[in-house]
């Protein structure tokens, strides 16, 4: 059952899989949150891990950086590997005043710079939007834990240094949240094969203001996002 990018077998992975973009978090979350989590992927260091959350089997797995890795990874974990539910975790830069260092943002769509979406040939710009159960259950799942979020439109772009400095005030007048740079690949993806995906992103900097999260209080917020998808994942179980 391997593929170029993924040594698994069928049925190592559970229906949802955690997926944030650095190998190292990927292990954080299972050494951390994980019971009897056990490496099932290590392809070129993308580490993916299957364990259990409150008695219900749920994956981990990273995606690399930009839009071509996520694409690859959540195309072949639809189609190879039987998961129904990819959840991005991972950081974000905000672009609106209202939204602040460590709130947490839902991605419910995925504005793009990015010419990724040009393969579907669609005759007009499709739309990447996030599974509205996804986003329903994790957004309430964040309200009863009192955890500061917000829900919107978000961009995933293609440039971490972007030559026009003035590209980002541009996106935030379009009442834009925040940018990243994978959310609209993989709800793409998840649209062209029938599955479900959300972007479940924590603001590690703001982007118009210039705060940032100082390193040693990250991880505080990070626990925040993993928790919110980790009992997102138990939630989907029976759906």
């Amino acid at each position: 059952m391997a593929t170029p990018h993924n040594n698994a077998s069928l049925g190592d992975f559970g229906k949802t899989v955690l997926m944030p973009g650095d190998p190292l978090r990927s292990k954080f979350i299972a050494d951390n949150f994980l019971t009897d989590a056990r490496l099932v992927n290590n392809v070129r260091g993308v580490q993916g891990y299957t364990g259990t959350w409150k008695g219900v089997k749920v994956s981990v797995m990273a995606s690399g950086m930009g839009m071509p890795a996520i694409g690859i990874y959540s195309h072949e974990l639809y189609n190879e590997f039987g998961v129904e539910n990819i959840l991005r975790v991972g950081s974000t830069g905000a672009l609106q005043t209202n939204v602040r260092v460590r709130d947490v943002i839902f991605g419910m769509g995925a504005s793009t710079n990015s010419a990724f979406i040009s393969q579907f040939g669609t005759p007009g710009a499709f739309a990447p939007l996030a599974d509205y159960t996804l986003l329903r259950t994790a957004a309430d799942i964040a309200e009863k834990m009192g955890v500061p979020s917000h829900v919107g439109n978000i961009l995933s772009s293609d440039e971490f240094y972007n030559d026009d400095p003035s590209v980002n005030e541009r996106w935030a007048r379009m009442g834009v949240l925040c940018v990243e740079m994978e959310a609209a690949a993989l709800y793409a993806t998840a649209a062209r094969f029938g599955k479900r995906a959300l972007a479940i992103l924590t603001v590690s900097d703001h982007i118009i203001t210039g705060e940032a999260l100082p390193a040693e209080e990250r991880q505080t917020s990070f626990t925040q996002m993993m928790e919110i998808a980790l009992d997102t994942a138990v939630a989907m179980e029976g759906r």
